[in-house]
């Protein structure tokens, strides 16, 4: 019996891979399956924690939209990250849960990726009672930004304002990237038939533009706090 696929099957594999099969894809069907099947922006930050190891090394992705879009908008945000730096850094080891962070400037977007230990909301509360005053004159430079200033009289205000920009991080089992939250129900996760899985990737990707796709933890059974415990650094 032959192996060899058939006409047809040949002619939808060769479809992806057309100019206005793409065309077609991303102006028309993908649009329609959003309207006829909604998906709901997800808030960014991690997942929600089942086992105590998942709370280790975290990953924050913020991605900060300026408010002055131009070279000089860029610079005045390099200058104020240079000149804050140390009292960033500072503040930083006093939270005491931090593994490392970085600031990156990413198409007129200033962006803070870090890794910690422990929950979302407590390390972004810890992180303006240490340096809030300081972290204001960066939240100044970004669109919406001045909502929530000053962040130490408008925390909870301001832990909302992180959520929603950090990236939405995709989980790492592809049966969990299968649940999505029904805007018509409760609110309750729904399992997708594995079937789906292609349209229900797209559809994510439809409605959050900005995600993590996977992040690999070097040493998930030790935390800063048992290192700084045990080296006798204190806090």
């Amino acid at each position: 019996m032959s192996t060899k696929p058939s006409w047809f099957n040949r002619f939808v594999d060769k479809m992806g891979t057309s100019r206005f099969f793409k065309f077609l894809a991303g102006h028309v069907l993908v649009p329609f399956w959003a309207w006829w099947r909604p998906v709901p922006k997800r808030r960014g930050g991690p997942s929600q924690a089942i086992q105590s190891g998942d709370n280790l090394q975290q990953m924050m992705n913020l991605v900060m939209p300026l408010k002055d879009k131009t070279a000089l908008g860029r610079a005045m945000a390099a200058q104020t990250i240079a000149a804050n730096l140390d009292a960033i850094f500072a503040g930083l080891d006093n939270v005491g849960n931090v593994h490392f962070a970085r600031f990156v400037i990413i198409d007129n977007n200033l962006c803070m990726i870090s890794a910690y230990d422990g929950d979302f909301t407590n390390y972004i509360r810890d992180f303006i009672a240490q340096i809030g005053g300081v972290f204001d004159g960066v939240v100044a430079l970004i669109e919406d930004g001045d909502d929530v200033l000053p962040t130490e009289e408008n925390i909870e205000a301001f832990i909302d304002w992180v959520r929603d920009h950090d990236l939405y991080q995709f989980p790492n089992i592809v049966t969990d990237m299968m649940q999505y939250s029904d805007p018509d129900a409760t609110g309750d996760l729904v399992n997708e038939d594995l079937r789906l899985l292609p349209r229900a990737i797209v559809l994510q990707l439809h409605a959050n533009r900005n995600v993590l796709l996977g992040g690999y933890r070097g040493y998930p059974a030790v935390s800063v706090g048992e290192i700084r415990r045990d080296t006798g650094m204190g806090w």
